[in-house]
């Protein structure tokens, strides 16, 4: 059974007190940039097991009377229809589903910021779209020289020339659907606005990794540099905290290099910088909710060598350069781990070997490796799948918990109708096959409700699967990887 490592509700409670306690510090008004995953943080719920997926929307709900949402979005991620490499969407389509997703929590979104906006025909579309909707709309322009010509971008000719977007709560939550969308620079020339006006505002950051009070070579702050492999983000020392207090934190290079600016711009606005660190602009609590180091750095290690997985197989697709993956297999030194740390993926690739076909294997929670392979009626993953809930329901492996009469009609449907060269059965149809003999065999019913101890569980494929099979694996929350490889030498691969 994998051991918990973190403490969630003490998270929830100390990292709401301490947004508080930032509030106060600035007295009327606080910007919070909210950088990586609100929702669904399964990284995060990976490396440091215990940690809630929705943890940091479920914080933000304890704060919900206080707090008001803003979007910001980038005109040239409109105009390019940029995707969410997770969710497979639109940046300007995940807007909306962010909107829904923060009403659905009870919290209010006042507005969306579209940003370096330069007329751009799909920009003004999508805010058309947006109005259409009842959601208010505010533009904010490029800044020549941005981010360091300070004079410029802090004048009427730079932050003032961008239009003041109204709130109405003491605490702004900046979010976007993805980096590089302008939270920062909301952040800071609604600052400029402010106090302008005569309001007293404050800037802080929030961002889980890496975790500034975790050694800089701790497996859960290499994972999130395997997890940003491709974004060539590195961890480092905060050397201005270092200089200003005498003590060593971890911040990445990014905000590090940015840090002097960032100082620049609020003395230019406010007379001083209130932060002697980029790590002082933090508000993340989630360091001293680690309950179990040793859980946390196994989970962190098996992170990085699924991300090391996954970056091979992404290169093979042609979506990964190699420099990603140098990067990765370095990590993997850092944190001195290997391969061999999944036992699934010897399980699998010794079945592949034996039989010559694709293979696939599941570690339970008791740590017992099931297998599967592939047969003219299932995949390796569906007969994998198959197997694991008959072992964790105590199913001996003679029962047949789905006949061959109830799955060839279902492959003659795929073939002669649907148009599918495979008629072996995916994940999902397997799944529904087995939920309709249940109706009629308590064993498939008692295999049925095992699903949910497969959550958290490894597992590996001798073959890249299809979309179908991985999105499968990933909702029932197994943690799957792949090799390299295809099932054959075809050039194209549905």
């Amino acid at each position: 059974m994998r051991k918990i490592g973190f403490d969630n509700d003490k998270y929830l409670e100390t990292q709401s007190a301490h947004i508080r306690e930032r509030i106060a510090q600035f007295g009327d008004k606080l910007y919070l940039e909210f950088g990586g995953k609100l929702f669904d943080d399964y990284h995060a719920s990976r490396v440091l097991p215990g940690f809630q997926p929705d943890s940091k929307i479920r914080m933000l709900s304890e704060l919900k009377e206080d707090v008001e949402v803003v979007i910001a979005i980038c005109a040239s991620d409109i105009e390019k229809n940029k995707v969410r490499g997770d969710l497979g969407i639109t940046y300007d389509v995940d807007v909306l589903r962010l909107i829904d997703a923060f009403r659905d929590r009870g919290l209010y979104v006042g507005s969306v910021v579209v940003t370096q906006y330069d007329r751009q025909p799909a920009a003004d579309a999508f805010k058309k779209r947006l109005e259409d909707l009842g959601i208010r709309v505010f533009l904010h322009y490029p800044i020549a020289g941005y981010p360091n010509n300070v004079p410029l971008i802090v004048s009427d000719e730079g932050y003032g020339r961008n239009e003041y977007v109204e709130t109405s709560r003491p605490l702004v939550v900046v979010t976007a659907p993805g980096p590089g969308s302008g939270k920062m620079a909301v952040c800071l020339s609604q600052l400029y606005h402010e106090y302008k006006r005569g309001v007293k505002a404050g800037y802080a950051k929030f961002e889980t990794f890496p975790i500034w009070n975790l050694p800089l070579d701790h497996p859960v702050n290499l994972a999130y540099e395997a997890a940003t492999a491709d974004l060539n983000d590195v961890n480092m020392i905060d050397p201005f905290h270092l200089r200003a207090y005498g003590v060593s934190t971890v911040n990445y290079n990014r905000d590090v290099e940015i840090f002097p600016v960032l100082s620049a711009i609020f003395e230019k606005i406010t007379g001083e910088c209130p932060y002697k660190s980029p790590t002082d602009m933090g508000v993340n609590m989630v360091g001293n909710c680690i309950i179990d180091d040793e859980a946390v750095q196994a989970a962190a290690r098996q992170e990085i060598v699924c991300r090391y997985y996954t970056a091979l197989s992404e290169r093979r697709q042609g979506r990964c350069e190699d420099e990603t993956i140098y990067k990765l297999e370095l990590l993997m030194r850092q944190a001195q781990v290997d391969p061999s740390i999944r036992p699934v993926i010897a399980a699998a690739n010794a079945v592949a070997e034996e039989t010559g076909k694709p293979a696939a294997a599941i570690e339970l929670p008791d740590g017992e490796v099931v297998t599967g392979k592939t047969t003219d009626l299932m995949g390796a993953t569906s007969a994998t799948l198959l197997n694991a809930l008959k072992r964790l329901a105590g199913i001996g492996h003679e029962h047949h918990l789905i006949s061959r009469e109830a799955l060839e009609p279902i492959q003659t449907v795929k073939v002669k109708h649907l148009g599918s060269s495979n008629p072996r059965l995916h994940s999902d149809e397997i799944l529904i096959a087995l939920t309709i003999s249940a109706t009629t065999d308590p064993l498939a019913r008692q295999a049925l409700d095992q699903l949910a101890r497969l959550r958290q569980c490894e597992a590996h494929s001798s073959v890249i699967l299809s979309p179908v099979d991985v999105n499968t694996y990933a909702k029932l929350g197994l943690r799957l990887t792949c090799e390299p490889q295809y099932e054959t030498n075809k050039l194209y691969h549905k």
